[in-house]
């Protein structure tokens, strides 16, 4: 599910994107976010796991034309899920308190 933000012109400005995840538990959390915070995810993850990159999918493009065509939110949305998920089930990143920030701001 896609949230758009409006901006004062009346046309929205960012999407948060909410996601549904696993963790190694099993059980599941839903978060809100926006792509640029799933950027930052990636970021602060490769710094902190600067080995890692070849264990962290990457994110899903981003498109300032189909920015907000459904089909298009729909397949950000799943890849943005998946990568989340493939972070929460690593046990490596896990218990990072990168992602502990990510999750819980």
């Amino acid at each position: 599910m896609e949230h758009q933000c409006g901006n004062p012109t009346g046309r929205p400005s960012t999407l948060e994107v909410g996601i549904k995840a696993y963790n190694v538990k099993g059980s599941t959390m839903r978060i809100r976010k926006r792509y640029s915070e799933f950027d930052d995810l990636r970021h602060k993850l490769l710094q902190t796991f600067p080995y890692s990159e070849a264990a962290m999918p990457p994110l899903p493009p981003k498109s300032v034309i189909s920015k907000f065509r459904p089909k298009f939110l729909d397949h950000r949305r799943t890849g943005l899920q998946y990568f989340l998920n493939c972070i929460l089930l690593n046990p490596e990143f896990s218990g990072s308190p990168v992602l502990k920030e990510f999750l819980f701001s």
